[in-house]
């Protein structure tokens, strides 16, 4: 009986034995269930999802840029990743096949190549953006080694984009570029980029037990949204047309830091040219782009070239237009013109007197005006045309410091002006203790434009106030917004900021500009048959970029025209011109101004209006007289007011000199050949550079040449020849056409 109740004993404890591990398996599975569908869930639904589906981002197509007349500036063009699927790939062998052959057409090195097919994943980029012509390479090896190998489709060609700007350097400042991942980086790209970038897609590929790809119908596909195009109120002309000069300026005065030039609708406040040369080139933002520059770097030491080339980067992707400031210098005198107009401080009976220096109040240091003979009395026209300092500091202290921050902040100088493109600095205004910031030291200098730091954009903008009426505009580069299907889905509406001054006085300044370039220092400016008003400015430069003591200069002329019915304003501004060479803003900048507007305003359909002294200087076209006789040849000659001489003893001209429709200026001389043998001895082209008008004509005449007169010709008595377009020394045909470009005397700042 023991015995049995033992046993039983032990059977019951086997049986609660078994029992507890049995409740405890459970409890184990179950917890470990419940750990895995709770708090494990979403982390095994992800690895489920990386090895049942495949998940690939679809690149949307940026939107294009164009120009105001839907000429393409910016576009996205279609290229290829290259992408392998390293977990499809069998065995070495197929890996050994697909890295060679890879290598060599994409020209990647084979071990990475190697590397990457070893990976065990099934999305592995071998290279990114390439051409069509290199993908077709790419599919035909992989149908090549699919059929001798027996490899899968483990190559895969994904399509994405690649922005192409189409005329390399042109415009890059506002444009701007993008990163490889086709974001914007700089101008209007950063600017617009949720605009242009749209909406990437997805591809999700469903994959089987061993990680093959299902059929078509298990993908799911959302497209991609492209980016919308943007309309810039550039003009691809007159940008051409800018960019031209203004290079052509910084190669002849050797300018040192860039130079820029910008071209407003005064009505609007739309910018239409923006030419920033010594930029970079959106197809390759990264390459220094001024040669000087990467030599430099290049003879650094090697420890020393990224850090050189970071910033050389930095500083030729700013726009100089709107993120450097600089001393305006005696451009600034139209704002002060305004001022004491609108004050009442001058209605034309002040008399300011200039004896060549001026000592602000006592105490003061003397401060020099650039004549150094004085101007005598004048009044404030004479003043303006003058450029004369001591007289515009005797306006600033009838004006005072109150009144005349005032003004600086109604023509937009203490804030930015809001154009739509990035990093726009603010001005850099006096500090000093005193009214406003000011001190009387201050309020001399900043009368003539000195010691005070501004953008470009803000003088062109105060400059196109005054020429609109007294209406501050908000300068902008985007004139709309579209979709891919062309409707436009944002317009840029003109905004005006404020009323500077009125009407009244900005009519008056706007005829005080007119007469500086017919008379004053703005004569380089000049352009026969046409209205310009304008203003030059020569600043020194106090410190240099990096805050380091600078002797620079800046030459700068803005303007606008017609001076009578206003349409464009134009400000060309260069930074360091050298000074061995020049650095007036009056032989610096004023023949960019007058160059620019020269073959803008045509395009425009701005009519030439001459006057009776410029109708005299007309140069004519020269027919085509080959072929005519003689006697109708002379008849049509004289008709046009021009001279012949006949060589040779024929009836028929047989050749002529200058060629049909060529300019040649009235009086000009026409040779016409009547025998194949008949010509003249060849003359030598003289060197007309500095002098005069009648001088040029008087050697001209005596070397039986024909001269063409541009540039400025307002003031016979000053001007002076600065360059011709045939070099001197080079033989030529009798009377020839010399193309002779005139300029003022270069001493007025």
């Amino acid at each position: 009986m023991a015995r049995l109740t033992a046993s039983r004993r032990m059977v019951h404890r086997a049986g609660v034995i078994m029992l507890l591990i049995i409740v405890l398996g459970f409890g184990t599975v179950s917890g470990r269930l419940l750990y895995l569908q709770t708090y494990m869930a979403e982390r095994l639904q992800q690895r489920a999802s990386e090895q049942q589906l495949s998940d690939t981002s679809l690149s949307a197509k940026r939107g294009s840029i164009y120009d105001r007349n839907g000429n393409i500036l910016a576009q996205s063009i279609t290229v290829w990743n290259i992408v392998l699927e390293p977990a499809n790939i069998r065995n070495d062998e197929e890996r050994k096949v697909i890295a060679k052959g890879l290598s060599e057409i994409l020209g990647v090195e084979e071990a990475k190549v190697l590397k990457q097919t070893r990976e065990n994943n099934y999305y592995s980029v071998v290279k990114r953006k390439v051409d069509t012509d290199v993908k077709d390479k790419v599919l035909e090896f992989s149908n090549r080694i699919h059929e001798e190998y027996g490899i899968g489709n483990v190559i895969k060609t994904i399509e994405d984009y690649k922005r192409y700007y189409t005329n390399d350097n042109f415009l890059g400042d506002v444009l701007g570029f993008v990163g490889s991942d086709s974001q914007g980086l700089a101008g209007v790209e950063y600017q617009y980029d949720d605009y242009l970038s749209g909406k990437p897609g997805r591809l999700v590929i469903a994959r089987n037990a061993v990680g093959q790809e299902m059929p078509f119908e298990y993908e799911q596909k959302v497209n991609a949204v492209d980016g919308y195009n943007i309309t810039l109120t550039i003009d691809e002309y007159i940008q051409s047309v800018m960019e031209k000069y203004v290079r052509e300026t910084i190669n002849e005065f050797n300018v040192g830091n860039r130079g820029c030039a910008i071209m407003m609708d005064v009505k609007t406040g739309a910018i239409i040219g923006f030419a920033c040369e010594g930029s970079f080139n959106p197809n390759d933002p990264f390459t220094i782009a001024d040669e000087k520059i990467r030599k430099q770097i290049e003879a650094l030491p090697e420890d020393q070239q990224e850090e050189a080339t970071i910033k050389a980067q930095a500083k030729q992707w700013r726009n100089k237009g709107v993120s450097d400031t600089y001393v305006p210098g005696s451009v600034f005198k139209m704002v002060m013109a305004c001022a004491m107009l609108s004050e009442g401080l001058d209605k034309g009976e002040v008399q300011y007197e200039c004896h060549g220096t001026y000592v602000p109040f006592e105490g003061a240091s003397t401060v020099d005006c650039w004549s150094s003979i004085g101007h005598g009395k004048e009044t404030l026209e004479q003043a303006l045309c003058n450029s004369c300092n001591p007289a515009f500091m005797q306006m600033g202290f009838m004006l005072g410091r109150e009144k005349y921050y005032e003004y600086y902040v109604a023509f937009g100088m203490s804030e930015k002006t809001g154009i739509d493109l990035p990093g726009e600095s603010d001005d850099v205004f006096f500090h000093n203790d005193g009214v406003c910031g000011m001190d009387l030291m201050d309020l001399a200098v900043g009368s003539f434009g000195q010691n005070f730091k501004i953008t470009p954009i803000q003088m062109l903008s105060a400059c196109a106030a005054i020429a609109n009426g007294g209406k501050l505009m908000t300068p902008y580069v985007v004139q709309n917004i579209s979709d891919s299907a062309g409707n436009v889905v944002k317009t840029t509406e003109p905004k005006v900021r404020r009323q500077a001054v009125s009407a009244e006085v900005s009519e008056k300044v706007c005829q005080m500009l007119a007469n500086n370039v017919i008379s004053g220092g703005g004569s380089n400016g000049y352009i026969a048959g046409y209205r310009i008003a304008g203003k030059t400015g020569t600043s020194q430069k106090i410190v240099d970029e990096d805050g380091n003591p600078s002797s620079d200069y800046i030459g700068s002329y803005c303007g606008f025209a017609p001076a009578d019915d206003p349409q464009v304003a134009l400000i060309c501004y260069f930074d360091a011109p050298d000074t061995s060479i020049s650095y007036y803003g009056t032989t610096v900048a004023a023949p960019c101004f007058r160059n620019i507007l020269g073959d803008v305003l045509p395009y425009l359909g701005v009519e030439k209006v001459y006057s009776a002294s410029e109708l005299g200087n007309l140069d004519t076209i020269t027919g085509e007289y080959v072929g005519a006789t003689v006697t109708d040849a002379q008849s049509a000659i004289n008709s046009s007011k021009l001279k012949s001489i006949v060589m040779g003893s024929g009836s028929v001209v047989v050749a002529q000199n200058p060629s049909p429709y060529t300019t040649i200026p009235k009086n000009g001389v026409v040779v016409l050949y009547t025998e194949y043998d008949s010509e003249l001895p060849k003359v030598k082209v003289p060197d007309f550079a500095n002098h005069s008008l009648t001088e040029v004509n008087r050697m001209a005449a005596e070397c039986n040449l024909n001269i063409s007169l541009k540039g400025s010709l307002s003031s016979e008595g000053s001007s002076y020849a600065k360059k011709q377009d045939i070099p001197p020394g080079t033989e030529v045909e009798p009377y020839s056409v010399i193309e002779i470009t005139f300029n003022q005397d270069n001493s007025i700042m």
